[in-house]
């Protein structure tokens, strides 16, 4: 129990706090970038990139960081939950594994998006209005490409609360937590497969992910880096 391939669990615990807290701290400077978006509103969105063009790259570079970190707690997971069940832990990290593709190909989204908007050359036959009309369209995808990455990121969630409780070594409340956040993931990606509005009330994305997703995941944070292992 105490010690998994080359690294013990305290380790594997440290690392993947260690990873997440990376993940929490630039997910802040990807939100920055996102307030630059003004849903409905395709000329103000790309008046505003244009504007604010570095900081729109920073949130594209703090993705594919978070999006590495990702990866890293994935495995660091895996190894520490292993001894609760090798089958479902593994099957609990490919998850995760599958968001991070996911996710990275919805990131190209924004690369795309910039090429528009600041590629003088290449776009320099369209009118502006064009130009911010098929910018949104890709800032579309690129959430559409995160709303099915979350779909296996819930079915990752919901591996670990399972294997939390199961296990005898982690407290049961983190994995009921982690469960629970798991539900607000499906809730919220269906939602926006199923309904054209959904994506304009924020209000409900905070319900259903945000909050669930900060308490759970922030708590299994702080409980890995001070008692994990």
């Amino acid at each position: 129990m105490t010690d998994i391939a080359d690294i013990s669990l305290r380790q594997a615990a440290l690392i993947a706090g260690l990873s997440y807290l990376v993940i929490f701290l630039l997910g802040l400077g990807n939100r920055r970038a996102e307030n630059l978006i003004v849903r409905g509103d395709a000329a103000a969105t790309a008046e505003n990139i244009m504007a604010s063009e570095s900081r729109f790259r920073v949130g594209i570079a703090s993705w594919i960081i978070v999006l590495a970190a990702d990866v890293v707690v994935a495995w660091a997971l895996y190894v520490f939950l292993r001894p609760v069940g090798v089958g479902i832990a593994l099957l609990t990290a490919w998850f995760r594994l599958v968001f991070v593709a996911v996710a990275a190909s919805a990131v190209l989204n924004r690369f795309a998006v910039l090429q528009l908007l600041t590629g003088a050359e290449e776009v320099a036959a369209f009118h502006p209005d064009q130009l911010a009309a098929q910018a949104m369209r890709f800032l579309g995808l690129y959430d559409y490409g995160f709303n099915v990455g979350f779909v296996f990121f819930g079915l990752h969630i919901f591996g670990l609360g399972y294997l939390i409780i199961s296990s005898d070594y982690v407290p049961a409340v983190l994995g009921i937590l982690l469960i629970i956040a798991s539900v607000g993931y499906f809730i919220d990606s269906f939602a926006s497969f199923l309904s054209s509005t959904y994506a304009n009330n924020e209000a409900l994305f905070v319900l259903f992910v945000a909050v669930p997703a900060i308490i759970s995941e922030l708590s299994l944070t702080l409980w890995l880096l001070i008692w994990g292992g």
